[in-house]
């Protein structure tokens, strides 16, 4: 893979590796004191993305919220909010959606060739769209955000996209927070989904820190993948 961002891959699942259950209502496997620890990783990265229908379900802001953190970034040179990726293949992304409707910030949506054009239109003056290339490809789009000056990009998911780029071995580390339950359905959606991942039994992770948050516990992995 050509140059490109330091990767951080960020997560909360339950026991059993869910990320929701199958209700239509998110579900918040995070407490209050790891949304900050949360917020505090994010105030030390220059990019977020999440997949489109992360956007579409959750409908996230991906905004930093601390106002101290904002004012030392701010200290740094860096924009007081993160630029906000997302990645489509069918351009179904809605408009009045929060991710293009809150922060100063850019926000940068990645397609395929045949979806930019149209897509590039409907977005006009919320987002800049790029074209991926066909079909779209993760190298694309990492190097074109390293040509955009951004060194450090936390990952927020979903399943689909968490998927993508541990397969494509194009995640630095991994912080995975475990809560203490199980959701037990499988029609729910879950970490990652099938495929073939560089990190194997012969080829394991390295277990950086384990950190307790109340009942939740955080993993921190790296994975030797390398800035490419």
């Amino acid at each position: 893979m050509s140059e490109r961002p330091y990767v951080l891959l960020s997560c909360a699942m339950s026991v059993d590796g869910y990320i929701d259950d199958a209700t239509p209502e998110r579900l918040r496997l995070s407490s209050p004191a790891d949304f900050d620890r949360v917020d505090a990783v994010r105030a030390g990265c220059d990019a977020i993305l999440v997949g489109a229908g992360t956007v579409r379900a959750d409908d996230p802001q991906l905004l930093i919220r601390s106002p101290a953190r904002k004012e030392q970034r701010a200290a740094r040179g860096m924009p007081p909010d993160l630029t906000k990726v997302t990645l489509t293949w069918s351009g179904d992304l809605d408009p009045a959606a929060r991710f293009f409707t809150t922060g100063a910030s850019p926000k940068l949506v990645y397609a395929p060739a045949d979806t930019a054009g149209g897509l590039a239109g409907r977005l006009d003056g919320l987002a800049e769209v790029i074209d991926a290339g066909e079909p779209l490809t993760l190298d694309t789009v990492l190097g074109d955000l390293a040509a955009r000056g951004v060194r450090r990009l936390m990952v927020e998911g979903g399943g689909g996209i968490h998927t993508l780029f541990l397969t494509a071995g194009a995640v630095d580390e991994l912080q995975l927070v475990v809560a203490p339950f199980f959701i037990g359905d499988p029609s729910a959606p879950r970490f990652v989904g099938s495929g073939v991942f560089p990190q194997s039994p012969d080829r394991p992770m390295r277990l950086e820190e384990i950190t307790r948050i109340g009942n939740l516990a955080l993993l921190r992995f790296l994975t030797g993948a390398g800035r490419g």
